[in-house]
């Protein structure tokens, strides 16, 4: 049996006191329009999600490119200005903050973005880049300070007080985003979004920077959001993952429930096609059909429907609630009991 979340409280919310709360979120952008020319519908981005990260935890948000998975981390950290709904900090509701008045949660908050060649000003020694915030926030008094402060941020992300004098192009593109969160952690940050880090690396290094931000959460007791499309990325870091598809939030769950027993028909198709590994193991592939609708003019209903192998005609009529099947487990799906 479904039961509709509890309204006062995010889908899928940890039990532990949250220090990010986002409720009903909706993030739309103005797309068309100009000289004699009427606007068209705007882009939902991201349409009236909820969810809790508790503190200290790390939260996964997957689905395909172009389910409002980045536009959420930026609406957090006011990257992105947000149509309506609330972003709560601590406790403090952020989301309608002028940029003066938003300026002390900065150093609280931090961005580690996905592509560390685009991301690191190229008139810039790496020292530049990282003393930045120390001097913008006035964290250490002297010159003396600053440059220590730097090499033990190098140090920490793996890096020689040597590269301080260098430019971001005499790097390789892992050592890019090692300066890259470097220079998120300059200010001690409590909470961190980290935006597919590691999507734009090669293979080799991935593992390399996924295992660094593991090390650094923990010994760091970061809270952060790890934005991402791999799957197997996610279940390696993350504690819950929130899954989304055109705006909308599908399945909300603990990590370990999540792949063991999936519950939305979204979320098993993205699980089927993570390779396997082990020939031995059998796993049947689901195939999506069609393409992903826009965002423009989204389905009416679920979403998701249109791509739905399991849609049935209500499905185009209603609009699915949050409904928990499980402990700290949700899913929007009329048919999530059918479902694992």
């Amino acid at each position: 049996m479904m039961i509709e979340a509890d309204a006062g409280r995010a889908p899928g919310a940890t039990a532990g006191d949250a220090l990010v709360s986002i409720r009903n979120l909706k993030t739309y952008f103005q797309s068309g329009g100009g000289f004699l020319r009427p606007r068209s519908n705007p882009v939902r981005a991201v349409d009236d999600v909820s969810f809790d990260i508790g503190r200290g935890e790390v939260v996964g948000l997957v689905g395909e490119s172009g389910s409002g998975k980045t536009t959420i981390g930026r609406s957090i950290l006011k990257l992105a200005t947000p149509t309506s709904g609330r972003i709560l900090f601590d406790g403090e509701e952020i989301g309608d903050l002028s940029p003066g008045a938003f300026q002390p949660y900065r150093r609280r908050m931090q961005f580690i973005f996905q592509d560390p060649y685009a991301s690191l000003d190229p008139r810039k020694s790496v020292g530049a880049i990282i003393g930045e915030a120390l001097s913008i926030h006035h964290l250490v008094s002297n010159s003396r300070e600053r440059r220590a402060r730097i090499a033990e941020l190098l140090g920490l992300v793996g890096l020689d007080a040597s590269a301080m004098p260098r430019y971001p192009h005499e790097f390789s593109g892992g050592q890019r985003q090692r300066i890259g969160i470097a220079r998120a952690l300059a200010v001690k940050p409590e909470f961190i979004v980290a935006d597919e880090p590691v999507s734009a690396l090669d293979v080799s290094v991935q593992a390399q920077i996924v295992n660094l931000i593991q090390d650094l959460q923990e010994e760091l007791k970061l809270t952060m959001l790890f934005v991402a499309h791999d799957l197997s990325v996610v279940e390696h870091l993350c504690d819950r993952i929130v899954v989304m598809y055109l705006g909308k939030v599908m399945e909300v769950a603990p990590k370990k429930a999540l792949f063991a027993r999936p519950r939305h028909p979204y979320t098993r198709a993205l699980l089927s096609a993570i390779p396997n590994v082990d020939p031995r193991i059998k796993k049947d592939r689901i195939i999506l059909e069609g393409d992903i609708p826009s965002p423009i003019n989204p389905p009416s209903g679920c979403v998701f429907r249109t791509r739905c192998p399991m849609a049935i005609a209500a499905c185009a009529d209603v609009v699915p609630p949050a409904t928990v099947v499980g402990d700290g487990h949700v899913a929007a799906c009329i048919r999530a009991d059918e479902i694992g």
